[in-house]
């Protein structure tokens, strides 16, 4: 079962019925690091980790505009277990013509594609949100 899937599926599910948070378990730093690059991107609010060992949990807080709108329209999987999709740096390209990142897994950790571009870094693309 892929968990990177469930966490996306929750937020998607989450968003449409204008949830405030969510809980992610299975605990994963993978999961952890990817929820902190879009509270740094500014596409939720909060990011925490809950629990001990077996029982750990992430927690998150969605971010909504003043007319509760999501910031986060959708959350697609490119990357997924039985097809993993990989992009050199000259080849990544933009999302929704500037709107939205992906967030590529690179040598240096998980980044935006604007930052992999910039650092000249390519790896494997794990999603796209606008």
């Amino acid at each position: 079962m892929d968990t990177i899937a469930d966490m996306i599926n929750s937020i998607n599910n989450a968003q449409a019925v204008c949830k405030e948070q969510i809980v992610v378990f299975p605990y994963s730093n993978f999961k952890f690091n990817i929820l902190q690059l879009l509270k740094d991107e500014g596409y939720i609010v909060d990011v925490q980790k809950k629990g001990r060992l077996a029982t750990r949990r992430i927690v998150v807080d969605l971010k909504y505009d003043e007319n509760q709108v999501p910031l986060i329209s959708k959350i697609k999987l490119v990357s997924k277990q039985g097809q993993r999709i990989y992009s050199k740096a000259s080849e990544i390209k933009s999302v929704k013509s500037g709107y939205g990142i992906s967030i590529i897994s690179t040598s240096k950790g998980l980044m935006t594609n604007n930052e992999a571009k910039k650092q000249k870094l390519g790896g494997e693309v794990i999603c796209q949100l606008w």
